[in-house]
């Protein structure tokens, strides 16, 4: 059953992190109720593995984000297994989102980041992974990405970043199209003209920094922080 945190600023919403990814650890079909600020939940954290993937912020000059999401995850008690997607192995691309607990795709440039899952073959082992149980964490550019296609992400990020990209297809774990950073600088104006040009033809689903879609099989919810 597929297990989705998907997110537009994890630093915003780590308590709600903390919930789910309790519930889903412990079997909890209805991972949805969650109860923040339980310090037994973020116990059960401690000493789990994550797969955490900075790849979509390689072209990108601003990234504290991605430092800031690290350090919110070694404070759970969480190990942080980085993997650089445009420069690891093959071998070591399998070995990492096969052996750990989670896997986390962080934010940045979105075509950039398929660009790089489609190179190296590492989109299609996420998949698997994800069809097999395993809790996926996406951040903005890591949320956009299990989509079906990006090309509504114009509005927000430079294509001429992934200049060997030939298709906009994206790992399309997910029916619906998230919108994330909606009503946050510096992204108000792109999250604005994405739900104008495509809010009829797309399954939009914009959430803020401070909320989250959560996909357990097919239920999807927007949770506010």
């Amino acid at each position: 059953m597929k297990n989705l945190f998907l997110s537009s600023s994890f630093t915003d919403v780590t308590a709600l992190f903390v919930d789910f990814a309790t519930k889903i650890l412990a079997g909890d079909q209805e991972g949805g109720n969650l109860l923040v600020g339980n310090s037994l939940a973020r116990s059960s954290l401690e000493g789990k593995t994550v797969t955490f993937i900075p790849t979509a912020n390689v072209p990108e000059e601003y990234k504290l984000y991605v430092e800031a999401a690290k350090q919110e995850l070694e404070q759970l008690g969480i190990i942080v297994d980085e993997l650089e997607v445009s420069t690891a192995s093959a071998e070591e691309i399998g070995r990492k989102l096969r052996g750990n607990d989670f896997i986390y795709v962080s934010g940045g440039n979105t075509f950039y980041l398929l660009q790089e899952l489609r190179k190296t073959g590492a989109d299609t082992i996420i998949i698997d992974e994800i069809e097999k149980g395993k809790l996926y964490v996406g951040e903005s550019a890591g949320s956009l990405i299990m989509a079906p296609n990006i090309e509504f992400v114009k509005h927000m990020d430079e294509v001429a970043a992934a200049p060997e990209l030939t298709s906009f297809d994206a790992l399309y774990v997910v029916d619906f199209y998230p919108v994330p950073h909606h009503t946050n600088e510096p992204f108000v104006q792109a999250t604005e003209d994405i739900i104008k040009q495509y809010g009829e033809v797309l399954q939009l689903k914009p959430i803020s920094n401070e909320q989250i879609i959560i996909v357990q099989g097919d239920t999807v919810k927007i949770l506010n922080d």
